[in-house]
């Protein structure tokens, strides 16, 4: 449906009141609210004067009429007042005596407008003539548009930084009002006579542009600060570059059909293919994406990161939680590296010999982790610097704190990682956080290390409230726990009391001799089955290592093994004559509870391993089985936490104990497990002599310690 002419001049009118309209709005904000006190104030309301009269004109006489044209002359002749008192209130007097020549040459280039315009219309009747004047006309407007463009661009990049923030949106409304100026005098000059819809938007945009002068002129106007969130400036700048390659596309295929022939349709068919394969190829690329990011946020922006963004999604990540969410240690991983873009990342925690361990990952489950994953030096000097550790740095020599040295080797022979951030809390470290390399590749800077270091104090804290949380219920669990046992102790007690009761009176009262056997042999039984019962519940109340005493570990082992021998293939592999100090019940009751756990991990038939050897003050008694394993996290969160179990009705206390009896009788507990392959439990004593040589049984690195495979 074809517009009608009725309809462009109703349009028109309508463009061109709206822009007369919005400059007299502008005249007399500037005058009654705009700061009296700006030099600019009288030339810009004279310019605002003559921008509201142009427009009226254009929408009472038309676009074409002369008062209108020279209306809008007057109003650039203003506006070049405007700029000169700019440049002389900057306190710049040395800079304005160069302008002056330049402002006399535009103003007198301004001029010469009403001479060409006078020409004009007396030559109307001859077209070649008019068209020669109308030429002339705009090319005028492009030297005009041209000289203050420059002017504006030298008042605003010389200014000092207190009078930018006062000038920027009288700069940027004349910048405006010339640019406009210069294309449109461009684009009449090249076709020959005016483009209808740029010349009647022309008296909005000048509306518009009078009102950036009111905006200014106030004295709330420099607060006023147009600020794009990331999100727009990202998807702006997409929007750029589409805009820009179909631009091109249709350039170069508009300019292929003038090399003519057969020649030109082909190439046309060829580079649209091409340029379609090209943009549907970069468009899903992750790398292209993340290169326009940092190139917008490095030129755009002061801050790298958009803070509001990064504390929003860094909370949103941490609280989630639920049935089906990650752990809170994979989920803290996951927090950190976003804020980076890192596409990995892994937690790693100090056991109790201030040794790194794994914790958790997140996406990256290739990285080979050793078992002690970093040694107490690095985490002491971590720690004590609050240091994070830029990895490419390190493998350059760089250093701040001697860090290099105390650098594992797979983290050095990693190349994917990028960085280790600790997370420290109350100058404790509670963790270190291992972060991949992103997909853009860049290096840390100042901005990176002061977020980093905030948001790593921040993870510390919930990780440490975690802890102090799981530590407060397994206590309470504790306190439950004694309380049946006391019950079950007291119930059972007065069961055992009974039947011995029943016992005696059965002696005395039973008529037949034979039912008074039987009966006595089977009560006696079960008053001994509860008593021992009753005997090894007691145990959880007591200290059961207090008697330490000499013990051969191999024949130990040789013992446990032939304990299972009826029900499942225990091995002694090797039983090197070792003698260790401890308590003989509470350590048999330790490696018959490892053994039984090893038992339900394999397959039948698969036989389980005893190791027993002597290596400097200690000696070892190893159980090997090559059943399922366990995983690092598992190890590191579970295995050795009081009700937690791997096994369907387990109570999760048989490990803990354990662990616990070995302690208190000054060795520790080690193991070594990977899913798929086998575990290894290590129980380690000190050897007699060397606690009779020392005159005691404390020795050092008895502590407890967990390597994880």
């Amino acid at each position: 449906m074809s517009i009608l002419p009725d309809q462009i001049a109703l349009a028109a009118f309508i463009a061109w009141t709206a822009g007369a309209l919005l400059c007299g709005a502008a005249l007399v904000w500037i005058w009654h609210c705009g700061d009296a006190a700006r030099p600019d104030r009288k030339p810009l309301a004279a310019a605002s004067v003559f921008a509201c009269a142009g427009c009226a004109f254009g929408a009472a006489l038309g676009p074409d009429h002369a008062a209108g044209a020279l209306a809008l002359m007057a109003r650039n002749l203003a506006l070049f007042a405007a700029i000169y008192v700019m440049f002389s209130a900057d306190g710049r007097a040395a800079s304005v005596k160069p302008i002056r020549p330049v402002i006399i040459a535009l103003v007198l280039v301004q001029l010469c407008q009403p001479l060409v315009l006078g020409l004009q219309m007396r030559g109307a009747g001859v077209p070649a003539f008019a068209q020669a004047a109308f030429e002339m006309r705009m090319l005028i407007d492009v030297l005009v548009g041209i000289g203050a463009l420059m002017l504006l661009h030298n008042l605003y990049a010389g200014a000092a930084g207190g009078s930018r923030y006062l000038l920027r949106w009288s700069v940027i409304a004349l910048a405006g009002i010339f640019a406009y100026d210069l294309n449109l005098g461009t684009i009449s000059y090249l076709g020959g006579e005016y483009p209808a819809l740029l010349r009647e938007l022309r008296g909005v945009f000048a509306g518009v542009m009078c009102a950036l002068f009111a905006l200014g002129m106030s004295p709330a106007g420099p607060r006023v600060q147009f600020s794009p969130s990331r999100t727009v400036t990202f998807r702006t700048l997409s929007l750029l570059l589409i805009g820009g390659y179909l631009a091109l596309m249709v350039l170069v295929a508009k300019s292929l059909p003038l090399v003519g022939g057969d020649f030109a349709r082909t190439s046309q068919v060829v580079f649209l293919a091409l340029a379609a394969v090209a943009i549907i190829a970069a468009l899903p690329s992750s790398r292209l994406r993340g290169w326009l990011r940092v190139t917008a946020t490095k030129h755009l922006f002061q801050h790298r990161y958009d803070y509001r963004e990064e504390w929003l999604r860094f909370t949103r990540t941490v609280g989630r939680s639920g049935a089906g969410s990650a752990s809170l240690e994979e989920r803290a991983v996951k927090a950190l590296a976003d804020i980076t873009e890192s596409p990995a990342g892994l937690l790693l925690m100090p056991n109790e010999e201030a040794q790194l361990e794994l914790t958790a990952r997140w996406n990256w489950a290739t990285l080979a982790v050793p078992a002690v994953a970093g040694e107490h030096g690095l985490a002491g000097l971590v720690e004590q610097h609050n240091l994070i550790v830029a990895l490419d740095e390190a493998r350059g020599g760089t250093e701040l704190h001697g860090e290099i040295a105390h650098l594992p080797e797979w983290l050095m022979e990693a190349e994917d990682i990028w960085a280790l951030v600790p997370l420290i809390h109350f100058e404790r470290l509670v963790g270190v956080i291992v972060l991949a390399r992103p997909r853009t590749p860049r290096r840390l800077d100042w901005e990176d290390f002061d977020l980093l270091r905030v948001v790593g104090q921040q993870l510390a804290s919930y990780l440490s409230e975690q802890a102090g949380q799981q530590a407060l219920m397994d206590a309470s669990r504790f306190d439950d726990f004694n309380r049946r046992m006391a019950f079950v102790m007291h119930d059972i007690k007065n069961l055992a009391s009974q039947l011995a009761l029943l016992a005696a009176n059965a002696e005395k009262h039973a008529d037949n001799p034979a039912f008074r056997a039987d009966m006595l042999v089977t009560l006696r039984n079960s008053a001994d089955k509860l008593s021992a019962l009753l005997a090894r519940l007691g145990r959880y109340g007591a200290n059961p290592v207090n008697d330490l005493r000499r013990i051969d570990l191999a024949q130990l082992a040789k013992q446990v093994a032939e304990r299972f021998r009826q029900t499942h293939p225990v091995a002694l592999t090797r039983a090197d004559s070792v003698a260790v100090m401890g308590n003989p019940e509470a350590l048999e009751q330790t490696l018959v509870h490892l053994v039984q756990n090893a038992i339900d991990a394999s397959e039948p038939g698969m036989p389980v391993y005893l190791d027993v050897t002597a290596e400097s003050l200690h000696g070892t008694i190893e159980v090997i089985d090559t059943g399922c394993g366990m995983s690092p996290e598992f190890v590191r969160t579970g295995l050795f936490k009081p009700f937690v179990s791997s096994k369907p009705n387990g109570f999760g206390i048989g490990a803990f104990e354990a662990r616990e009896l070995v302690k208190a009788m000054g060795g520790r507990v080690a193991v070594e497990s990977r899913q798929g392959l086998g575990t290894r439990f290590s129980v380690v004593l000190p050897l007699a002599d060397a606690v009779r040589l020392l005159g005691g049984r404390d020795e050092p690195g008895t502590s407890t310690s967990r390597e994880v495979a």
